[in-house]
């Protein structure tokens, strides 16, 4: 059973070094955040669907499990164009950091999701977090836009693993990935139909919507199949052997690997105020101790 969990713990790190990658490849890839989102998710949902038929997986759901998942589905669609989108406005740095909010989102909804009191500390820590927040708007002022995306992006991202949190134990990781991307593309077919005929055409499906560059189509077979499709699969698989502490504590790391990459990549483009990363470290180490004061709580209620 370690060996298991070792296994289990490395390949979430490799995972959460690729969802750090996404964020540099939503900046290299050209087009917009809503076109990039239908494009991933539809791919994504192929390849997930050729493993499905490969490894004999069954399709057949209720109807009460099908709607969760169109739910999930479509919240983790908004979650990804708003995710691109901040990148888009500001740069993979701002967004990433901001992003990190997203486990403060979850502190204050768990009580509400799971019917639980709020806990004093978690009061605390959001506190800490909007003071990380405070520096980071007013030191990147220039880059408000992008900002608010970011946590709009991490308050979907909470919300899609509160209602994940409860499936992904009973059902298989791949079957769940299928609906959820399937019925996200789905979301964004409809949005994108619905302003080619009542909106501006150009912003909706139109010629140039499918005429893309040889680089943003490696680009997005890259982020469809390893950062999405193998990710996706993957991160819902180690739930179920890995506890939701460590999980967070782990999934914490991927505002560093992707700052870390954006800078060697991007290079001075990715340069902040000394400011932001005061904020930054501040919302990262509350997110930190917040898990620790956690499992501590966990422990001590477990031996007595």
């Amino acid at each position: 059973m370690p060996n298991v969990k070792l296994k289990n713990y490395l390949h979430l790190h490799f995972i959460v070094f690729i969802w750090g990658f996404t964020a540099i490849l939503g900046e290299l890839i050209s087009i917009d955040a809503l076109p990039l989102v239908w494009y991933r998710m539809l791919m994504a949902s192929g390849f997930i669907y050729l493993f499905i038929r490969l490894r004999k997986i069954s399709l057949i759901i209720s109807r009460k499990l099908l709607v969760t998942l169109c739910v999930a589905g479509t919240i983790i669609a908004l979650h990804w164009i708003t995710f691109f989108a901040a990148i888009k406005v500001s740069n993979v740095s701002i967004t990433l950091a901001v992003l990190s909010t997203g486990a403060f989102f979850t502190s204050i909804l768990e009580p509400i999701f799971y019917k639980r009191k709020l806990i004093w500390y978690e009061v605390l820590f959001g506190l800490m977090v909007i003071a990380g927040l405070y520096i980071i708007f007013n030191v990147e002022g220039d880059y408000f836009l992008g900002i608010l995306y970011a946590i709009c992006s991490a308050f979907l991202s909470s919300v899609f693993s509160l209602i994940n949190g409860k499936i992904a134990q009973q059902y298989n990781s791949s079957m769940i990935s299928f609906y959820e991307l399937l019925s996200g593309v789905g979301f964004v077919t409809l949005y994108l139909v619905a302003i080619s005929f009542f909106g501006n055409q150009n912003e909706g499906f139109s010629a140039s919507f499918f005429q893309l560059s040889s680089t943003d189509w490696i680009y997005l077979i890259i982020l469809a199949s390893v950062c999405t499709a193998y990710a996706f699969i993957g991160s819902v698989q180690v739930m179920k052997y890995l506890s939701p502490y460590t999980v967070m504590l782990t999934v914490n790391l991927e505002p560093v690997y992707g700052i870390i990459l954006a800078f060697l990549i991007f290079g001075d483009s990715e340069k902040m105020n000394p400011g932001f990363y005061y904020g930054a470290l501040i919302i990262i180490g509350t997110v930190v101790l917040n898990g620790i004061f956690k499992n501590f709580k966990k422990i001590k209620r477990q031996s007595s």
